[in-house]
């Protein structure tokens, strides 16, 4: 009797088509992607997360030219189309409509409380519009689905992965086993890479240029940053993210990007002073970004052939959703698709 294979967990994770992926975007998120997808034991989903974009007021033919753009550095990172689902959020229209039934059963409440909203509500006071409030319901639309088993996340997702979770359990309660219950999925790799100017922020792209390393950053700029990345006035290479932020920034991000254990680098860089951890650490970011920029270009160049994988994933994620959607109209009492 042959053995029939077990079933691959699920994985969802997106990106949102800013148009800056910053390193901390590439140590944090794509390359675990990539090695989820080549560890053989995950079936893959990897959207470009357009309609989250649009919580802020975009330009719109920007907006299109960044989607493309998105993706093309997801090929470039590594992700086969043919091994994952790679699409774009607004290309499956269920996830805007599981979005709408899944806020019937969420609390204003709960959505108030998350800490996004608050935050976003004080940077953009002067467009605190409803998407900004009920963005984690069609995040948690987004996750379930897919009836993901797994989700990578960073600290600073905990609570939308948790409101997709409770509404899920809601949900079961109610209907049945509507959806599968999604849980954390925390990489090996999950250094956080701080501001260069400030590090004891995290990087992100909405900062001043000098503060993040672009994914596509030419190697004369990743050296330049590198070189004027705050530090402190001690001169010892030391890991203490307590009093020496900056210094362990650089630490973790050598580290992440060469492979070398933080306390070997430590015991490497005693007594050579921070120009040398900063130059090592410049060499290895081009080392590996250098790569993703050259093949980021080649795939761009070919227009045909990203909107075909665009288009080839959104099919076949669509099968996927309507699958669920279907399941959830019947569970709910919705008029079938067939009278």
């Amino acid at each position: 009797m042959t053995d029939i294979p077990a079933k691959k967990k699920r994985i969802f994770s997106g990106v949102q088509p800013s148009g800056i992926l910053t390193l901390g975007n590439y140590i944090g998120a794509l390359r675990n992607f990539v090695a989820l997808q080549n560890s053989g034991e995950y079936d893959c989903i990897y959207p470009v997360m357009d309609l989250h974009a649009l919580t802020v007021r975009q330009d719109p033919p920007t907006l299109r030219r960044r989607c493309l753009e998105t993706m093309a550095v997801f090929i470039a990172c590594g992700l086969d189309p043919e091994k994952n689902i790679l699409f774009c959020q607004s290309h499956v229209p269920a996830h805007s409509e599981l979005s709408w039934i899944l806020s019937c059963f969420t609390y204003v409440g709960e959505l108030q409380r998350m800490t996004q909203f608050k935050d976003k509500s004080q940077r953009h006071a002067d467009n605190i519009n409803a998407g900004l409030l009920t963005y984690p319901v069609l995040m948690a639309a987004d996750i379930l689905l897919y009836q993901t088993d797994l989700v990578p996340i960073g600290a600073d997702q905990k609570q939308h992965l948790e409101i997709a979770r409770d509404i899920a359990i809601r949900m079961n309660n109610v209907y049945g086993e509507l959806f599968v219950v999604p849980d954390a999925y925390f990489g090996k790799t999950g250094t956080r890479v701080m501001s260069l100017t400030d590090p004891t922020r995290k990087m992100s792209k909405s900062d001043e240029p000098a503060s993040y390393i672009a994914i596509l950053d030419k190697p004369e700029d990743i050296r330049r940053k590198l070189r004027r990345a705050v530090t402190d006035s001690e001169g010892e290479v030391r890991y203490d993210r307590e009093s020496k932020p900056g210094v362990t920034n650089l630490l973790d991000i050598l580290s992440a990007m060469g492979g070398e254990d933080k306390e070997a680098l430590v015991t490497r860089f005693a007594g050579k002073g921070y120009g040398a951890l900063k130059d090592e650490t410049a060499d290895a970011v081009i080392a590996a970004l250098t790569p993703v920029r050259e093949k980021y270009d080649q795939v761009l160049a070919d227009k045909a052939y990203l909107e075909g994988v665009l288009r080839s994933g959104a099919e076949r994620a669509a099968v996927l959703a309507e699958k669920t959607l279907r399941k959830v109209h019947k569970k709910l009492g919705l008029a079938p698709y067939k009278l």
